[in-house]
């Protein structure tokens, strides 16, 4: 006698079919093997479903049982198959008789019968739907991520009794119902600009920043604000998408640090210690390849305080993902692409004691020191900084000055206005902003007059700019444009542009 059930496993960003077959037959009475390349935690089921079915009153048939997770050569991982292993044993001694064709379960079982949270439900259910699945039935603690998916009913189970009594019709077990997405619903409180005070070079080349998409470096000296304005970046940045909060959930989902019902609704802000390794930049581990902070990051900022503390071999894994918006993991078994389209906020001293070029205070600093201490960064990396800004110390009688400065939602209007330009500009395409730019759209619409040619010429000759950072000082002075709803870029937004590319020579030449 064999019995099926459907369910469903992680492979990177989506979900697979997985078949659960019970077979009852001669042999060893009691005994429970489970085989389709199942990892630990897999074979481990047999005793948690055995152990939670007696504990909840049913008995084990009387035979050899044998349960089968179908395709055989993929790798099983996790407790997820908990659930339907048991459903299919109860449908084996017929507890259940309802067909299960159209259904699906997923869920970790206690010995007592409850039903835990797992990783990785909202691209399972969403694999579900396009496997014409109709329903599924999920953890209690996952259902309203799961109840996102349109077109699929997500029944929330808290336990085995319950959801015996939903497919015996003996009680009626309602579908989750998703959560209300409403507009610029926050998880938690957002600092705002306003609290900042001084630094309006600094708010400036934020602003600009998130309206392009543009990364940024922030260089000053210790308490000058750096950490202080970077957080306060998400509150200027456009809101999600239905589309992007999907993929970004689907993404935290599978990392397990998904701490909210529902979608999530504001971009991410990660900021890793600067000990993270370079699996924990990029992504990888033993066993499933799980996404890191560049991944994490994604439709969001990575925000990296004192850049140069980070080792030169983690923050080299940025280089091609900043580029890409993606990240290929590859393992001799596994490969795994995640998405990263990020915004790359970094923060860092001029030389080891912080006060190189403060004419407050004395640099401590040799010349050797400074070198070596700037060295860490590579020049490629620099490269991928768009903007460069000074965060000069603040002065007394700004931080004594009790006028209300420019509120975060002040500046958002004008970053959507931008940010509209620039959806319009790049309609049927996959640019997204103007830090996207490709080399087509690079000549079609970063058009300059001939007084602003004259000014990059000269900048660029001046500077000694690399290929990569002319290319980013027109991106930046189109997004300059767009703020100013202009669609030629003129000499004054190059000039702008310019400045924000400066700093790099001050810095790295100087020394």
């Amino acid at each position: 006698m064999v019995v099926k059930c459907r369910s469903f496993g992680i492979n990177g960003m989506d979900g697979y079919s997985v078949e659960i077959e019970i077979s009852l037959g001669g042999g060893m009475p009691g005994k429970f093997d489970i085989v389709g390349l199942p990892d630990a935690a897999v074979k481990e089921s047999r005793d948690r479903v055995k152990a939670a079915l007696k504990n909840c009153g049913f008995k084990l048939p009387s035979a050899r049982i044998t349960a089968n997770l179908a395709p055989a050569d993929i790798k099983k991982e996790g407790p997820i198959y908990d659930l339907p292993i048991a459903v299919a044993l109860l449908k084996a001694t017929g507890v259940i008789s309802d067909k299960l064709n159209d259904s699906a379960f997923i869920g970790e079982l206690s010995l007592s019968g409850d039903v835990r949270g797992i990783n990785g439900v909202l691209p399972m259910v969403i694999k579900a739907r396009e496997s014409g699945i109709k329903r599924i039935f999920v953890p209690a603690v996952n259902a309203s991520e799961g109840a996102v998916v349109s077109g699929i009913e997500v029944y929330a189970v808290e336990n085995i009794i319950q959801l015996k009594d939903a497919l015996t019709n003996t009680k009626e077990l309602l579908p989750a119902i998703p959560k209300t997405i409403g507009k610029n619903q926050t998880s938690g409180f957002i600092p705002d600009f306003s609290q900042v005070k001084g630094q309006f070079e600094a708010k400036r080349a934020l602003e600009i920043a998130a309206a392009g998409g543009h990364n940024i470096l922030l260089i000053g000296p210790p308490g000058s604000g750096k950490s202080m304005l970077a957080k306060r970046l998400p509150s200027i940045l456009p809101d999600m998408t239905f589309e992007e909060m999907i993929e970004t959930t689907k993404i935290h989902s599978i990392a397990g640090t998904l701490h909210q019902d529902g979608l999530i609704s504001t971009r991410p802000f990660r900021s890793p210690h600067h000990t993270v390794t370079p699996v924990g930049l990029g992504g990888g581990g033993t066993g499933t390849i799980r996404p890191g902070e560049v991944s994490l990051s994604h439709n969001g900022v990575l925000f990296l305080d004192e850049l140069p503390e980070f080792s030169r071999t983690a923050l080299e894994v940025l280089r091609q993902p900043i580029e890409d918006a993606q990240i290929t993991i590859s393992r001799s078994s596994q490969n795994c692409t995640y998405p990263c389209s990020i915004m790359l906020v970094a923060a860092m001293n001029p030389c080891p004691c912080g006060y190189f070029g403060d004419s407050t205070h004395n640099c401590t600093c040799s010349e050797q020191k400074i070198k070596h201490y700037l060295n860490r960064i590579s020049g490629p990396l620099l490269d991928r900084f768009d903007i460069h800004v000074e965060v000069p110390p603040v002065k007394f009688e700004e931080l004594r000055n009790k006028e209300l400065t420019e509120k975060s939602s002040e500046i958002k209007k004008r970053v959507d206005n931008a940010r509209k330009i620039q959806r319009e500009r790049f309609k049927g395409t996959s640019t997204l902003c103007n830090a996207k730019i490709n080399a087509e759209q690079f000549q079609k619409h970063c058009i300059i007059d001939d007084e602003a040619e004259i000014t990059l010429k000269n900048a660029f000759d001046s500077l000694g700019l690399t290929a990569r950072a002319y290319d980013r000082v027109l991106k930046v002075a189109r997004t300059i444009a767009d703020l100013e709803q202009s669609e030629i870029i003129h000499s004054e937004h190059v000039l702008e542009a310019v400045q924000y590319r400066s700093l790099d020579r001050k810095y790295w030449q100087s020394t």
